[in-house]
């Protein structure tokens, strides 16, 4: 099978690659090993949330100024105009959201922190200022017996903020059913309970009865809209308070909710989703990368114009770390480790910066991978595979991810 173009890795880095390239009329298939980190993202998607230093950003932009060298940002253009690009390409998926580049936002994370975003899907609680909560009075509301949704710690953490927090509990004789089989009260099956038995309305009746009082803010568990955000918008709307959500534990309904829907519009676009399989090898002639081969499809080669290295950190296994070094399994790219040793992987202490996060593949300004130190010429690295930043420390990875696609969908485009 030929394409203009090859994609390894189907989640939020490669899918926007993806979109970006068949928007464009380009031929692509995506190789997709199968569920991505996109089921873990709470509703929000990061571009620069702290400095070098850890301090807090409020000006993504202004701040990517004084990244180091050798960050992924430094390989791209105009950031801006990438970042609206971004937020159009979502908007164009169903995926309405709020925030822009300029200013950060914070969110509440699913033990009552609050963290930095670029954006936020509709719907999720966000504040603009954290040192000025906009609530004096909150209800947290949860589902009766759903476990994944902390709401003691959001509580806790608003209550030290000095906001009057109350805990609230709901059900309905379905979720009761539910409750029934422990495995079903994770926040995907809440979901599609709720969705496929059209219970939005029982819901938000049953929200509103266990509602005593006046409140400013009333804030649930994330676990509506799992193939569009419009069921989370119909709650919201039948509720007699002002009332927003909270991401969850996960697997995350609003991460599940964006894979759904990119992967829809990519295919809409003509895009081949090659889903369960992965890339486990190529075939190099000069400084060009020919063909991959894949784990299932045994006896063929999948050709292309170009190639898109996407498969993510150590958590998807775009990168792995034996006794003795760091690599990247699927083609054998160079692999920048910063000139670290074993022994200096990692700090002692869990909360310190850890070294190992800021390997990751090598490539030159235009986002090229190398193998052997030569440059590949049609093989491009995008998203959290590159090497140079800390997603975790940096509060960077989603921005990363859909920044670093775009401008290798850009150089592809223009080469």
């Amino acid at each position: 099978m030929k394409f203009d173009a090859i994609i390894m890795g189907g989640g939020l880095t490669g899918l926007t690659a993806g979109i970006a390239l068949a928007q464009a009329g380009r031929d692509v298939a995506v190789v997709s090993n199968g569920q991505s980190t996109l089921h873990f993202n709470g509703g929000t998607l990061d571009l620069l949330g702290c400095d070098e230093a850890g301090n807090a950003v409020r000006n993504p932009l202004n701040a990517i100024d004084a990244l180091s060298d050798n960050h992924p940002y430094k390989k791209v253009g105009d950031v801006k105009a990438l970042a609206e690009k971004a937020q159009r390409l979502l908007d164009g998926a169903g995926i309405a959201t709020e925030g822009n580049a300029e200013k950060n936002h914070w969110r509440l994370t699913p033990i009552g922190g609050m963290k930095p975003a670029w954006l936020s899907l509709k719907g999720m609680a966000t504040i603009d200022d954290p040192d000025h909560l906009p609530w004096k009075s909150v209800a947290v509301v949860n589902i009766v017996n759903y476990l994944d949704f902390l709401s003691p710690f959001v509580a806790e953490a608003l209550r030290e903020r000095g906001v009057q927090v109350d805990v609230k509990e709901f059900t309905t004789p379905e979720l009761d059913e539910a409750r029934k089989s422990p495995s079903e009260m994770r926040a995907t099956n809440i979901a599609k309970v709720v969705e496929r038995q059209d219970l939005t309305q029982t819901v938000a009746d049953a929200i509103n009865y266990c509602l005593d009082k006046e409140y400013d803010m009333v804030l649930l568990p994330a676990v509506l809209g799992i193939s569009s955000g419009e069921r989370g918008d119909q709650l919201l709307q039948l509720i007699d308070t002002p009332a927003a959500f909270v991401a969850t534990l996960p697997p995350s309904v609003p991460g599940v909710r964006m894979q759904t829907l990119l992967r829809k519009r990519f295919q809409q676009l003509g895009g081949t989703f090659i889903v369960g399989d992965q890339v486990t090898g190529g075939r190099f002639e000069g400084d060009k990368l020919k063909c991959v081969t894949t784990a299932k499809l045994e006896g063929s080669v999948l050709e292309a114009e170009n190639f898109v290295l996407a498969t993510g950190s150590f958590m998807s296994r775009g990168l792995v770390a034996d006794y003795n070094h760091i690599y990247e399994p699927a083609l054998g790219v160079d692999v920048d480790d910063n000139g670290l040793n074993r022994a200096n992987w990692a700090a002692l202490e869990v909360t310190d910066p850890q070294p190992y996060m800021e390997t990751g593949v090598r490539t030159d300004e235009h986002l090229r991978c190398s193998k052997d130190g030569t440059t590949i010429a049609n093989l491009y690295a995008a998203g959290s595979i590159l090497s140079g930043h800390n997603g975790i420390k940096r509060v960077d990875a989603s921005g990363v991810d859909m920044i670093t696609a775009l401008q290798v969908a850009n150089n592809i485009l223009n080469s």
